[in-house]
């Protein structure tokens, strides 16, 4: 059976990561006869540098057509001076949204051989292992109305609308229960009910749909209460569900706890299990082209894509087995890197997990 996936570099870093990816998933293809077939398209500042678009209708129709996406990221200060419609980060957007992702998960593990990477103290984040689930097709960066206007008095007003439907919370809630009944059963969603009306409104509906998970205990916390907790004590969260915008700040806020960014995975999925997989991180202009990025949280990102998408959870396993073997000898990119350790390039990075892949992986 063919599997394609649709490849999409993007921007800064992101030719560079995916093309590690795209290496540790050739091997495994080989190895394991996995029917994967590969197609590259445009999106983001080099999209709209050949097309005029962010996200042209060729590679739309692309992703459609896939059964799985993986991105490597959008934007960068060249295309900051474009009207906002036609930014790279519209492409992003727009692709989540015309693919229905609704469902962004986001682990956050601090890997052993990393303890040392993260600012935190080590019995705070030692063993951390948690998931934030993070609504991605609605609330304030869809919105409508949105714009900058004039006033009557001639000033210039911004304006952003956050509106989340019961049937966007609720699918959202349900992608989380499950999520949560895979791991520890805890579930804790995070709002800001105390002032907004719409948040008030998601957790009233995640508590109505707790009623279909009884075994899995739902707490609620108020934003900034969550953003305080995840740095003073992070391993009381095992499962996190929030909007769009609180879960792109929160899951920012994780990835550091682990020591960086550069580690993090991330799965965005339809209701189906089709999936974009990308790393959280963004294009990195500032070392692009230098052959320093981490590949890490790329490659992991295919882990993911294996395990949800395409159900090849043996597969998931070696990529993840082959990971934390790399770490264990040593080897570190320049984010992760700390004195007695081997200090390598992206595409070396990438070479190690390909050979602890060979090696038995």
């Amino acid at each position: 059976m063919t599997r394609k996936i649709a490849i999409l570099p993007g921007d800064g870093i992101g030719p560079e990561i995916v093309a590690e990816a795209v290496k540790v998933l050739e091997c495994l293809n080989t190895d394991m006869d996995l029917g994967l077939e590969f197609e590259s398209g445009l999106i983001g500042g080099c999209a709209y540098d050949e097309h005029g678009t962010p996200l042209p209708q060729q590679t739309l129709d692309l992703c459609k057509a896939a059964d799985a996406v993986l991105l490597g990221a959008v934007g960068g200060p060249k295309w900051e001076p474009l009207e906002h419609a036609v930014r790279p980060e519209r492409g992003l957007l727009g692709i989540r949204s015309e693919l229905e992702l609704f469902s962004n998960l986001r682990p956050a593990i601090l890997y052993p051989q990393l303890a040392d990477a993260s600012t935190l103290k080590a019995e705070v984040v030692s063993g951390l292992n948690l998931m934030i689930v993070r609504e991605l097709t609605g609330g304030i960066y869809f919105g409508q109305p949105r714009g900058v206007r004039t006033l009557a008095n001639g000033e210039k007003q911004g304006y952003n609308t956050l509106v989340y439907s019961e049937s966007e919370i609720r699918r959202i809630a349900h992608s989380a229960f499950s999520i949560a009944q895979k791991r520890n059963k805890r579930l804790c969603s995070v709002d800001k009910a105390n002032v907004l009306e719409c948040t008030e409104l998601w957790r009233e509906v995640m508590t109505e749909v707790s009623k279909e998970y009884p075994d899995v205990e739902l707490s609620h916390m108020y934003v900034d209460n969550a953003s305080m907790q995840l740095v003073r004590a992070p391993k009381q969260f095992d499962v996190m569900v929030t909007s769009n915008m609180f879960g792109d700040i929160l899951s920012d806020t994780a990835a550091m706890l682990t020591g960086s960014i550069g580690m993090l995975p991330s799965a965005s999925l339809d209701a189906n299990g089709k999936g974009m997989y990308e790393p959280i991180h963004g294009s990195a202009p500032d070392i692009a082209g230098r052959g320093v990025a981490n590949p890490l949280a790329t490659i992991l990102s295919v882990a993911m894509m294996l395990r949800y998408t395409f159900a090849e959870a043996t597969a998931a396993d070696r990529i993840e087995k082959a990971v934390n073997a790399a770490l264990d000898a040593g080897i570190r990119t320049a984010d992760i890197y700390s004195e007695g350790k081997q200090k390598v390039s992206t595409a070396e990075m990438g070479d190690a997990v390909v050979n602890a892949l060979k090696n038995g992986a």
